[in-house]
């Protein structure tokens, strides 16, 4: 590893840890900005999603059944793993700049890191190695928005079968009445 100074115009005049804090800031700066795109990519493309359901639920009023509802859950969800790769191909894009010869590695190291399974295999070099963590907890907290955008659409799915069946309602509570009373 070269010394901080290296390669620094006037480098024998610069102080080493002025360069150095320097470097730590450009580096506060890189992952800043990569956490503030990966938040506008998962953010952005769930605001889309739910305009879009707005948009279509509004129209519709009779029930989607089992078959309409497994399509619109299997569609939501292909739509968040690809909002889900675009992040990790941000992070891998980063990496293959500053850290890793191939696309491979990269895209291997990051996917590991995303998803928390970590890889032992790859390491980032020292001057980046505190930005696996910072992608790690990045993941988790996209992987969390996700699970609860899918339960929110299933909750509402839910909801919306239940109450565009309201000769279903009547039998329902009369049967649960019945058997509390029993009791």
């Amino acid at each position: 590893m070269p010394p901080p100074t290296a390669g620094l115009p006037n480098a024998p005049s610069c102080p080493a840890h002025l360069v150095q804090g320097m470097h730590s800031l450009r580096q506060a700066a890189d992952v800043a900005i990569l956490v503030t795109l990966t938040l506008c990519l998962q953010c952005g493309g769930m605001a889309a999603l739910i305009n879009w359901g707005i948009t279509h639920f509004s129209r519709t009023r009779h029930k989607l059944g089992p078959v309409r509802s497994t399509v619109l859950i299997v569609r939501l969800t292909s739509v968040m793993v690809v909002l889900h790769m675009s992040q990790i191909l941000l992070w891998a894009a980063f990496y293959r700049l500053h850290c890793f010869s191939s696309w491979e590695s990269a895209f291997y190291f990051s996917t590991a890191n995303y998803s928390t399974v970590g890889c032992t295999d790859l390491a980032l070099p020292m001057t980046w190695r505190n930005l696996g963590p910072v992608e790690s907890v990045a993941g988790v907290l996209m992987c969390g928005l996700t699970a609860s955008f899918l339960f929110a659409i299933v909750t509402r799915l839910v909801d919306r079968e239940t109450r565009l069946s309201p000769e279903q309602l009547p039998d329902m509570e009369g049967a649960s009445a019945a058997e509390h009373s029993s009791v």
